[in-house]
């Protein structure tokens, strides 16, 4: 695979894997299983879900891929979970995964290394960090969600995700 930074083959490889279990994790859930927390505080799929699909948006966007998800409003600005919130059916979250995935890939595979070390800056938190440490912990938190819906899976009674 050509890339413009060597850095990152290792990350589309993380990437192209997380793109397709995606789909496969959230496979068979309902929309009304997606918002069940089963008397917890944790996060539910609904949200756990949005909040992935606006996170590859939002690295889109410092990659200069100037694109919305359908569900901007609910998730940008890392906004957590909204107790009373009905939050977009799961296959509203998989077209906007559809959308933006293509478009994020071909920004990550043109990537070069001057871009990936350019200081990213959020004044309202206080902090600042290469744009390479972003790509690397939303690979990493990717994996992560991707996870804990694989848990969710198995606790609403699901089979775990099917990897074939």
């Amino acid at each position: 695979m050509e890339t413009a930074s060597n850095r990152m083959l290792g990350i589309l490889s993380l990437f192209d894997l997380q793109t397709g279990l995606f789909p496969k994790a959230l496979f068979g859930l309902s929309d009304s299983e997606a918002h069940k927390r089963l008397d917890t505080k944790a996060n539910h799929v609904a949200w756990l879900a949005g909040s992935l699909v606006q996170q590859r948006f939002d690295l889109a966007g410092f990659l200069k891929v100037e694109k919305k998800s359908s569900s901007d409003e609910l998730f940008k600005h890392n906004q957590g979970i909204k107790d009373d919130v009905t939050y977009p059916s799961l296959d509203v979250y998989q077209k906007d995964w559809t959308e933006i995935t293509p478009l994020l890939r071909t920004a990550l595979v043109n990537a070069t290394d001057e871009q990936l070390d350019s200081m990213l800056n959020f004044p309202e938190m206080k902090m600042s960090f290469p744009l390479w440490e972003m790509v690397t912990f939303s690979i990493y938190r990717e994996a992560n969600c991707i996870g804990q819906i694989a848990l969710w899976r198995r606790l609403l009674g699901h089979p775990g995700i099917n990897y074939m």
